[in-house]
């Protein structure tokens, strides 16, 4: 039996690669860092794309992997496979951090680090208005533009409160849930078909 539409095949979402865009990896992508991967875009031009995993978290805290860094009780995720010895960070404190790229709403990426860390010393920036990531994801000119015409990503949006908490592996799911669809049939697809 013939189904009418292919399943796996992506149709425009109606959504452009762009700063403060999410990419959800499609079900069988076998990267390790993007499998079953939301990735939110926090830059995307002529000289390439930057992004963070937001569903990819470790079983360590910011402190464990910073030193000298004021005591806060926050989570790190992967943020991507570029970049591994670096630690990068999104935000909601505005232009209360100088240099910090506006990406979306009241999202932010980077910005005066020690200007950061004044702020946790004083208590003026809590675990729910920063995330930590290690590493980044990055992708030369086109390059991205080349893999969402191969199936790999959809291009998507999410609200700006689920990007600061998205920390666990559900992100997924969930992101795919609000694409309905034959998008919601991807759920039941295991992530080694060869395994099943």
């Amino acid at each position: 039996m013939d189904f009418p539409f292919d399943i796996f095949r992506i149709e425009k979402s109606g959504f452009n690669p762009a700063q403060g865009k999410i990419l959800i990896a499609e079900p069988f992508l076998a990267d390790t860092y993007f499998r079953r991967s939301v990735v939110l875009l926090t830059e995307h031009n002529e000289k390439g794309s930057v992004g963070f995993v937001l569903n990819n978290p470790v079983a360590v805290k910011v402190n464990d992997v910073l030193a000298n860094f004021p005591e806060i009780d926050s989570d790190v995720s992967i943020g991507g496979p570029v970049g591994t010895n670096t630690v990068h960070y999104l935000h909601t404190l505005g232009d209360l951090l100088p240099n910090s790229v506006n990406v979306i709403d009241n999202i932010y990426w980077g910005g005066d680090f020690e200007v950061l860390k004044q702020l946790i010393e004083r208590g003026a920036a809590s675990v729910s208005q920063v995330r930590f990531f290690i590493g980044y994801s990055g992708w030369e000119p086109e390059q991205l533009d080349k893999e969402i015409s191969e199936d790999s990503w959809i291009v998507s949006e999410m609200k700006s409160s689920d990007i600061m908490k998205s920390v666990d592996k559900k992100t997924w799911d969930k992101a795919l849930k609000s694409l309905g669809g034959k998008f919601r049939l991807w759920l039941n697809f295991p992530e080694n078909p060869g395994m099943n």
